[in-house]
């Protein structure tokens, strides 16, 4: 059973690690500009944001979560391909659009079915989901290689592949049985305290990395540090996320939800606080461990918080918490990252920690479980 999720999270956390570095190049090569690849970016991340809960919610009205992630990530993999096929503007407009549309669901949904298989199995989600993590490594690693041997529409096409395995992996789930039926609709997730509480503190902590995913490679480029150590720090913490996530469960066990996102904005805090006042290496080294906790602690917090929702709400409860509790945050302080590092450079890392000052009361009133 683990098996098969690892499988599911490698397959979709690949086809990420592909797309996320390398799709602006892709555009580029078919023609486009800056503002041009900035609107279909943007496109795509507003449709998003409105995509993954109605399919989130129709994947519980139909009652079987499954069944809707095999054909997102079906259709996935044929959509990811009109980004091969080029055109103009509008055309790349229409990919990015449809594109988005059905992929949102696929992380959501993995994780709601993941969980779910966790509650009645006992198995570890940490240790499965590092699959991901790890995948994503290989992925960005592999997706280098391909485009200087055999060039930018090779992202496409290895993309396409990631997508078929993810909905092969996603076919041989077992079912998560839910009622089916309306249950409230999008309304009925609020009704848990535990779900309304945890929204904002994943929008404050996930979100104060926006500065940090925008404008922290540039930010060191612009200190002096190497693409090469750059390209190292940024791999130390996806490396001490996998770290938490293959061996951190006592200590989630111990922690709970409400342990664990204390720990992430008190890290986040010291993190942003480093990247503010230093550039000397040593430190930025040991900063980047933190990302174990301010990522990592985090999602494994908003995971605790959601299994304890009824199953029939799952899906519901995942993609809902996807796009308010993380990516419509993430949207709104990505945009305004830009501004804030164009006026205060690396000292914009202070607004990154005060939002963690911001999650610290919040968290604590999040539930010991």
């Amino acid at each position: 059973m683990p098996a098969r999720f690892a499988l599911l999270f490698a397959a979709e956390f690949a086809a990420l690690g592909i797309l996320m570095p390398f799709l602006p190049a892709v555009l580029a090569g078919h023609g486009m500009g800056a503002n041009e690849i900035a609107a279909l970016l943007a496109t795509g991340s507003a449709v998003r944001l409105l995509a993954a809960p109605l399919l989130g919610r129709g994947a519980d009205g139909l009652g079987e979560p499954r069944r809707m992630l095999v054909l997102a990530t079906a259709a996935a993999t044929f959509t990811v391909c009109g980004y091969g096929l080029g055109g103009g503007f509008l055309a790349l407009l229409a990919v990015a659009a449809l594109h988005a549309m059905v992929s949102a669901p696929i992380i959501p949904l993995s994780d709601a079915i993941c969980l779910a298989a966790t509650r009645r199995e006992g198995f570890d989600y940490g240790r499965v989901r590092s699959a991901g993590s790890i995948s994503f490594i290989v992925a960005v690693a592999l997706a280098g290689q391909a485009v200087e041997r055999l060039g930018l529409n090779s992202i496409v096409w290895g993309a396409a592949l990631c997508f078929s395995a993810t909905a092969f992996a996603a076919s041989r789930l077992p079912p998560l049985p839910t009622a089916g039926g309306r249950h409230g609709g999008f309304r009925a997730p609020f009704a848990d305290a535990a779900f309304r509480r945890l929204l904002p503190v994943s929008a404050l902590i996930q979100g104060s990395h926006a500065l940090f995913y925008g404008f922290g490679a540039l930010y060191w480029q612009q200190a002096g540090l190497s693409a090469g150590l750059i390209g190292a720090l940024w791999a130390e913490g996806v490396i001490a996320e996998v770290a938490l996530f293959l061996w951190g469960r006592p200590l989630a066990d111990r922690l709970g939800a409400r342990g664990l996102a204390l720990l992430a904005a008190l890290a986040g805090l010291v993190r942003w606080l480093v990247f503010a006042e230093t550039v000397a290496v040593p430190a930025l080294a040991l900063a980047q461990l933190l990302h174990a906790a301010t990522f990592g602690m985090m999602h494994l917090a908003a995971m605790r918080v959601l299994v304890g929702l009824p199953t029939h709400l799952a899906a519901t409860a995942q993609t809902l918490h996807a796009s308010l509790g993380v990516g419509l945050t993430m949207g709104v302080l990505t945009l305004l990252s830009g501004p804030v590092y164009e006026g205060y450079g690396g000292q914009g890392f202070l607004a990154m920690a005060a939002l963690c000052v911001l999650a610290i009361p919040l968290a604590w009133r999040l539930p010991v479980r």
